[in-house]
């Protein structure tokens, strides 16, 4: 097996990570005690570039598909390249990259579901997702937001909260049911662009991090979009099993945006490392990782863990990742290893504050702010309980209900 990265991720590593150090890490201390509303000014160069990167890597995979181009055995392509990105900006500062626009878990859906016209019409267009809502959390299938066909427009109707990117955004994917009576079956995804008469962002939430990130409340009354917004396949499956098979391909949307989620975590987790043992070595404190065991320290041995912990998080997401760009099945996987790096990140960076002591609790160094950004990786896109579920009902093969 080859575990390195090839040459050209490995090209971008080192970029983002020059611009995480000089661009990013600076402004972190800044933006987490502001909270702004409007997007940071120093972004936007940035998220041009991004832009650029990711539509020459789609376009390259483009030709691969349509045999424009060589076709390599193994792919390496735009999951791979966005959880290796995700993982170097975190690195620099979770909040401010989720603030970056460009980068929207939106982006994700519309990958995974919309037709190749759509993609060419929204899918480089800055997009949040909007899927919580006030009585339906975990459970997706719960969703109370509705939309009616009337004529050639859809009429969405409901409240979606805690959308990240929500506020600042560019047009926002809408899980909605078509026939609440029908359950999960009817729940489709709609396109609806910022200004769109009816939708209307009522409140932008405060947070224990994550902070230079907007994170925001939307109210549909009524909202008006065109019939070609609805995203994928317009038709509500007649069985019970086409309607499983119909809901999995909304669900798809997660198995691209978890290990990305996940990268957010691996990048988070590596920057208190290294902080961590910067702080070490000043004090004198140099890790051997030759000596035997018994002659490590109670602190190395914490150290040890903590990056066995990180590097088996790691190589769970770039197999999810890889696996994903090989059209390889890999739902349980995406859930495994956004299970591992959501717990991973929380015990690192709390465990580096600890280590730390009173350079880890205050704001002399950016620890605490790392451990308040992580809590929330091991929470959104799924919670730990929801990936521990998924992954145990695919092992057992079995469903939901029989797992209760």
């Amino acid at each position: 097996m080859n575990l390195e990265l090839p040459k050209h991720l490995q090209d971008l590593q080192t970029l983002l990570r020059k611009f995480s150090n000089d661009g990013l890490r600076p402004l972190s201390r800044k933006y987490d005690d502001l909270e702004p509303k409007e997007l940071p000014e120093e972004l936007g160069p940035l998220s041009e570039l991004l832009a650029a990167g990711r539509k020459q890597r789609s376009a390259k995979n483009s030709a691969e598909e349509n045999g424009d181009a060589p076709q390599t055995e193994v792919r390496n392509g735009t999951n791979l390249g966005t959880v290796v990105g995700a993982a170097e900006l975190c690195w620099g500062d979770p909040a401010l990259f989720l603030a970056m626009p460009a980068i929207g878990l939106g982006n994700a859906a519309v990958e995974a579901v919309a037709t190749p016209e759509q993609k060419q019409q929204w899918g480089e267009l800055y997009a949040a997702m909007a899927i919580t809502e006030p009585g339906c959390g975990s459970d997706s299938a719960a969703i109370r937001t509705t939309a009616t066909l009337d004529g050639d427009e859809w009429v969405i109707n409901g409240e979606k909260i805690f959308v990240t990117d929500g506020y600042r955004c560019k047009q926002v994917v809408v899980w909605a049911s078509l026939d609440p009576e029908l359950g999960k079956a009817a729940i489709k995804s709609f396109l609806v662009p910022k200004g769109t008469p009816g939708m209307t962002v009522t409140r932008i939430e405060h947070k224990l991090g994550m902070r230079a990130s907007d994170t925001a409340q939307i109210v549909f009354d009524n909202c008006r979009v065109p019939r070609t917004n609805l995203l994928g396949d317009p038709e509500i499956a007649k069985t019970a099993e086409a309607r499983k098979k119909a809901f999995g391909g909304v669900m798809q949307t997660f198995d691209n945006t978890r290990p990305a989620v996940a990268a957010q975590g691996i990048g988070t987790a590596r920057a208190a490392l290294d902080i961590t043992e910067a702080l070490l070595r000043e004090r004198g404190v140099e890790l051997g990782y030759n000596r035997e065991y018994a002659r490590l320290s109670a602190l190395e041995n914490d150290l040890y863990d903590l990056e066995a912990e990180y590097e088996a998080a790691r190589l769970l997401v770039l197999k999810a990742a890889w696996m994903a760009d090989n059209k390889l099945p890999n739902s349980k996987n995406a859930s495994m290893c956004k299970a591992k790096a959501g717990r991973m990140v929380n015990t690192v960076t709390l465990k580096c504050v600890e280590i730390c002591g009173q350079l880890g609790y205050s704001k002399t160094e950016l620890l605490e702010k790392l451990a308040r950004d992580s809590k929330i990786i091991d929470i959104y896109e799924g919670t730990q309980q929801i990936q521990q579920l998924i992954v145990a009902r695919q092992v057992l093969g079995k469903s939901s209900s029989e797992l209760k």
